[in-house]
């Protein structure tokens, strides 16, 4: 049986730049993990495909998958929902690959409850006023929105205390290298690496025993 992956989650609050800074990661290569595609209800943005960026699916859909317990995590935002697919993210840690999953707060405490042996890294904004310039950059969503999701945001940050690790991002450069860092670690953590000695002193003690008899 392979190694277990392990599961690596980044959330923070909406805007903070979770997907540039997920994006940067993958374009600049070294990296050894599977990025885990989000599901979502609401429409594609310019640019965006189905398959690569989200999976996108119809409310209905989506409303059967969680009644038969087929999403990790899922949560509603402006009328639309966006989750992770359960089995996908079980059967690649079970192939021995890592995952990485760019989700929501409360979509992160979901995934926590039920896998709480991943890595949990907050991504958090300078400042709210940095937040809000980034979400007035996106021009996607009107004034009345964007203030709501500086409220949400507020909100979102209390809930920090709950990740393992929390980085800035104030330069995505930096961001990803911290991220880098703190994944570094999280393999040479006792409990992850321990096992597999475990288990060869084990394999070591039948030889011995055969070897007497």
């Amino acid at each position: 049986m392979p190694k277990r992956g392990m599961l690596i989650v980044l959330s923070g609050p909406s805007g903070v730049g979770k997907g540039t800074v997920r994006k940067a990661m993958f374009d600049q290569g070294g990296t050894d993990f599977q990025y885990s595609i989000s599901m979502t209800t609401r429409q594609p943005r310019d640019g965006e495909q189905n398959g690569q960026d989200y999976f996108f699916v119809s409310k209905e859909e989506f409303e059967h998958k969680i009644a038969t317990g087929g999403m990790l995590e899922y949560a509603k935002y402006v009328d639309n929902y966006y989750g992770t697919p359960l089995e996908y993210v079980q059967d690649t840690l079970a192939s021995g690959k890592d995952v990485f999953l760019e989700i929501e707060v409360n979509g992160a405490m979901q995934v926590r409850e039920k896998m709480p042996d991943g890595v949990f890294i907050f991504l958090t904004p300078p400042d709210l006023m940095a937040l809000k310039q980034r979400l007035i950059g996106r021009g996607t969503e009107s004034m009345a929105i964007i203030n709501e999701r500086i409220a949400q945001a507020e909100n979102e940050i209390k809930m920090m205390r709950n990740y393992d690790y929390a980085v800035v991002n104030d330069q995505i450069n930096l961001a990803v290298e911290r991220i880098r860092e703190i994944i570094r670690a999280e393999r040479l953590r006792v409990p992850r690496v321990y096992p597999d000695y475990a288990q060869m002193l084990e394999s070591k003690q039948v030889e011995n025993v055969n070897s007497e008899n």
